[in-house]
Order: structure tokens, then sequence, then C-alpha cells
């Protein structure tokens, strides 16, 4: 299929130019450009008709879960009919292993999966093979290695009617795909027998497939069910694709055992050589488990540290397959790629492969990894950037990095559809700053608009929050909340949405308030502390902040600061200038700007509502308790820890486990 955008709109203001210069651009051979868009000129609009425009496949990177979703919502409504899909970190909580020399202190690997995510996951690298019409949003986890695509591509099963199975034969193939027969519970990556039937869950699927056979083994129909609503239609044939991501080359596992243990020797003997005896016991004994489950598994949890061993052709120190390899795999250098606000996402990417590099040191070193971990990596920035074709890099701010590289093929996006413009900038003395931010907020409250206020620090946020939530001490009534990186990823979602319905009338944060945030209601952002120095106040953060204002046609900016800062000077003429700009186009076309209207998207990840434990089971005493009692008591607590998970309240999931192991510790102690 090719790309096909469904929408109502029209491209306008300054939209139509910025399409045409791109895929002009791109047909004239020039591959690396950057889009210098305003907040709210539509910047995933232009992208959007440029994908159509160009029909290439096209992988968009987000420097964060929360935007990368937003941007998956906007463009599974702008390509209905095409394959929108969803690539981000599965982890809903995740303490990497690592070791501390300095404290002797190993910390072991602890994650939490979002079982949906995984799914989506799994449904992106499907996708991608079942043709050229596939638009990816990802995270920067997109740069970390998930396995040789060729490998994943071969290891596919088709189900075809008139083909003939033995059950036993079928369930070999399905287990060869890293599928488990269900005894009990059916879920995703699943088999079961059903009388002289078989069903499946496919692992990145909302739906079973259903396989009817003749008395003679023959596959006679093949039915896709939804097992809730038990909504189905046949099928003719079906592919099946992996249940995991990283699955094991086709190669003989006996000799990709005999190779580590080989590497594992030594590295064992290279220990003993430096008198690090305690280093050697180490490594030998946690390679020699990891291969015991590997012999009678076929798999081992922390895989990935023995990738280099699985991926036919890679040797170490060459980079690791990545979501990236896929787009190469498959179409070459005919792909595009969109790094979304490129002024940080950039240098997210940067950074990765260093912390990663430091934390597995330790590790090698002293023999808790072979020295294949090292080859389980992200990207590092030079792979990354020779890896990738026709770049867009899209900003507000782009950084002199995205221009350079574009080699100065700058396209500005400006004039926004709405008409709206940016919005005008007062600046404002420190002296009696919150009674003057209580009455201006007022002033919105009266109108039922909102307010975005911006502070340095995270407690200067909370304690602002609460001084104006305060009824007695400021005479208003508020509803006031904060947001900053202490908050979980889905509760953000809800606070934003509590803004934007009216639950809150004001948002008190840091630097969570800049990039991609698209609230309407906001008509006014005080940014306290605008002097200071640092990135937090940068040219770059001032301008993003500032545009949060631009949504609505009463847009305002306060700074406050007791001086003119080179940050705030250079921020304030570039936002002047393209204000300018904005007016004398609405003047020469008789625009009259109105409020951007736009409704709240249901969530990619519907959060239930929270539910209170019956019994207050973390603050029973547990000094009290028998030890048949504490037994009982440790599997209630887990059993509470798994359902919270899976309720997605893992604040609670978390308490419990911890309570679990101070139990544990406790009782180990005393008998």
């Amino acid at each position: 299929m090719s790309f096909e955008l469904v929408t109502n709109m029209i491209p306008s203001g300054d939209q139509p130019e910025a399409i045409s210069k791109l895929t002009t651009n791109f047909d004239a051979g020039i591959d690396r450009q950057t889009l210098l868009g305003v907040t709210g000129s539509g910047k995933t609009f232009t992208i959007a008709n440029v994908i159509a425009k160009t029909q290439l496949p096209t992988l968009i990177i987000s420097h964060n879960k929360t935007l990368a979703g937003q941007l998956y919502q906007e463009f599974k409504e702008l390509f209905p009919k095409n394959k929108v899909s969803y690539f981000v970190s599965y982890y809903d909580y995740y303490q990497p292993e690592a070791y501390i020399p300095a404290s002797d202190t190993y910390i072991a690997k602890e994650v939490e999966i979002n079982d949906l995510i995984d799914k989506l996951r799994l449904e992106a690298t499907s996708n991608l093979f079942e043709g050229a019409d596939n638009i990816v949003i990802a995270s920067v986890s997109c740069i970390y290695n998930i396995g040789d695509p060729r490998v994943f591509g071969d290891k596919t099963f088709d189900l075809k009617i008139g083909d003939n199975w033995s059950r036993r034969q079928l369930f070999e193939e399905f287990v060869k795909l890293y599928y488990t027969r269900s005894e009990l519970e059916f879920k995703r990556s699943q088999f079961r027998l059903r009388g002289s039937n078989v069903e499946i869950w496919p692992s990145s699927a909302d739906w079973i497939i259903a396989i009817e056979f003749s008395p003679d083994d023959k596959i006679i129909s093949i039915t896709q069910r939804n097992p809730f609503s038990g909504h189905e239609f046949d099928l003719q044939k079906y592919r099946l694709y992996p249940a995991k991501q990283f699955v094991g080359a086709s190669g003989e596992l006996k000799d990709i055992i005999a190779k580590i243990r080989s590497d594992c020797a030594l590295e064992v003997e290279k220990f003993k050589s430096q008198g690090k005896i305690l280093e050697a016991h180490r490594l030998e004994q946690r390679v020699d488990y990891d291969l015991e489950m590997l012999q009678e598994l076929g798999y081992v949890n922390g895989i990935e540290n023995y990738s280099l061993y699985f991926e036919p052709g890679r040797q170490t120190s060459d980079p690791p397959y990545t979501l990236i390899d896929y787009f190469r795999h498959l179409w070459r250098d005919k792909f595009l790629t969109v790094i979304d606000e490129s002024h940080v996402t950039v240098p997210q990417v940067h950074g990765m492969y260093g912390g990663d590099f430091s934390r597995k040191t330790n590790l090698v070193e002293f023999g808790f990894r072979l020295r294949s971990a090292f080859d389980n990596r992200p990207l590092k920035w030079e792979e990354f950037n020779d890896r990738l074709s026709k770049v867009v890099y899209v900003s507000a701010t782009p950084s002199e990095f995205e221009i350079k590289d574009a080699h100065d093929n700058v396209i500005e996006q400006i004039i926004r559809p709405t008409g709206l413009v940016d919005p005008p900038i007062t600046i404002k003395a420190t002296k009696d700053q919150i009674p003057n931010l209580i009455k201006e907020i007022a002033s919105r409250v009266a109108k039922k608009e909102r307010t975005l206020v911006v502070t340095i620090t995270k407690k200067m946020s909370e304690d602002l929050a609460n001084y104006l939530s305060d009824e007695k001490k400021t005479g208003v009534k508020l509803k006031v909340a904060y947001l900053h990186s202490d908050i979980e990823t889905l509760e953000r979602s809800d606070i934003l949405d509590k803004l934007r319905s009216g639950d809150f009338d004001v948002l008190v944060g840091i630097n969570l308030l800049r990039e991609g945030l698209d609230l309407p209601e906001v008509s006014l952002v005080a940014i306290l502390d605008a002097d200071s120095q640092g990135f937090l106040r940068s040219r770059s953060s001032l301008i993003q902040l500032m545009g949060r204002a631009s949504r609505n046609v009463e847009g305002q900016v306060i700074l406050y600061a007791d001086s003119i800062s080179d940050a705030m000077n250079a921020a304030i003429k570039e936002v002047n200038r393209r204000r300018q700009i904005q007016l004398k186009y609405n003047q020469e076309h008789g625009i009259t700007p109105q409020t951007i209207i736009k409704s709240i998207r249901a969530r990619i990840i519907e959060k239930p509502a929270d539910k209170t434990l019956e019994i207050p089971i973390i603050s029973v005493d547990t000094l009290s308790l028998t030890p048949n009692q504490r037994k009982h008591h440790i599997s209630s607590l887990k059993k509470e820890m798994r359902t919270a998970a899976a309720d997605l309240n893992f604040e609670l999931a978390i308490r419990l486990r911890d309570k679990i192991l101070e139990i544990e510790h406790l009782f180990h102690h005393l008998f």
C-alpha cells in the first residue's frame, strides 16, 4: 500500500512553502534538512504531507515517551489506512545491573515490563516486514540493541489452508519462535490445544488465531478472533512472527555455548593470573548458570549480554543491530528519519553510549559479566548518524549542529494556520513578584484560562504550588498542581489533561513545561528567575517556554527578573522577530487570530482508578507473627504487589516490594 493522508485540513500559512521546499530538496539529492517551526505552526501536519508526497517509510524519533505518545496518536489519525507503530522503552520501572566498587555494592537488574508497550514494540518490528507504508514513532531507546533484523525476519512461520501438520510438529515450530504452551490462563505469546484444534495468541496482536484441522491433520480453516468480543473472520493464510525481539541465530546452539565457555575460560585465567581469585570464581559461576539455562530452555534472562555470539558476522566492537537496521535492511537508503525536538534529542543520543560504557566497565572488570556485555550497547553518535539516510531535524530552536549538518538548508515555518502570533513579553522586577503573580493568575481564572508558572528548582515548584493553593494566604481560591521529574509518567499526562479540562487553574513546573506540550487553554506563562544563568534559562529554553503561550489568542509571557541576561535578550529578540513577521502576514491577508480548539485525546495506556487495599497490609506488625504467619503474610504482600503492578500503580508496588525485602532481611537475622 502507499501512504494515504486522510484529513479535512489543507496546508495553510507557510506550510505549503515548507512542504514544497522539503520535498523538492529531497528530490534534488539534499538529504539533510532542518525545519524551524514555531510552536503551534503545525510541524506534525507538515511532516505528514512530506511523508505522503515522498512515499518514504519513516522513523520519527522523540526524546521522551510522553511526546512520542502524542505524535503516535496524531499520525494514527492522519494515516488511518497505513501502519503507524509505537516503539519506546517497555520498562515502567528499570534499575540496571551495576557494581559500585567503592562500597562493594552489587545492584541486580530489576525491571517492571509494561505488557502493552511490549506488544506495541513487537507490532512495530513485525509491521516493518509487511510493506513500505510504515511510520514508526520511537523514543531514543531505538538506538539500543534488539538483534539482527535478518534473523528476526527469517524466524517467521507461515500457516496456510491445505498444509499438513501434526500437533507435535506445529508446537515445535511455535516453541522455536519463543511461544509457550498455556495450561491455565491464555494470553499473548501463548498457544493451546482445544480438542483437535489449536489456538495461538500472536505476540503483537489483540486477537487470537484459531486453526482447525481435518482428521488427516490438514489445516481446513484459519480464523482470526477477538478473544473478548468474539468477533471473527476467516483467513487463507497467516504469518507468525517471533514472540521476542531478540532472537538467536539459526546456528547450532551447542557451538554458541562452546564459544561462550571458551571465552569465559580465557577471562577466568586472566583474572587468576592477576591474583583476582574472587572475580574469577564469580564470573565462572555466573556464566555456568546462564549456559545451563540456555541449554535447557534456549533462552536466558540477560541473553542480550551474549548477543555477539548469536549475531552472524558481527565482531567485537561492531555496532549493535537496532531498529534503524530494520529500515536499512528492508529499504537500504530509501527511508526518512525525522528527529523531533532535535535540540534535545540529538544531545540525548550523543550521551547514551558513554553512560552505558561506564556502567559496563565495572561489571566486566569485577567479574560480573563477560566482555561480550560491552557489545550489548546503544549506538555511538557517529554510528547512529552514519546509518541515517534522509533526515529532517524539527525544532523551534535548532542548535548550531542541526543547522550545520543540514548545510544551512533551514526551512522556516513561522506563520500559524490559526493566525496566532507569538505572545507579547513583559519584564517585571522580582520585588513583590508573588503578589503580582497571584493577581495575574486571578485575572486568567476569571476568564476560564490557564496559567503555567516556571520555577528553577523542584523544591521551589512544590513550595510555590502549596502557597498558591492556600486561600488563607493568597486571598484567592486557586486550583494548583506542580509537575516535575519525580512524578510518574502516566501521572504527568493526567495532570496535563486535568489542567486542560479545568480541574486545575495553574501548573507549576521546571523543565517539563517546555517542548511539545499542546495546551491551548494556557494564556499566561510566568517565568521566575528569568535572568538566572545556565541551561534552564538559556536562549533555547526561554523560547520554548514562551511558546507555551502561543496557542491562545490572549497569550502573554511575564519574565520576573532584576536584569536582562544575554540569553533573555537573545530570546526576546527572536520572539519579537517572529511576532513581527506573523503580524505583517495577518495584516496582508486579513486574518483574525483564533485560539486553537482541540479535544483531549484518549490515552494510549489507560490508567485504572486507584484501588484501595481492603486490609492495611503494609502496616502489619511483622514481629508479632509466627514463622508460618510470616510466610503467609509475605505471600499476601507478593500477591498485592503483582496486582498493583498490573493496575499500573507502580508507587504502591514498589512500597510492597520494599516491605517484602525488609521482612525477609529481618527474619534472616532473627532466625
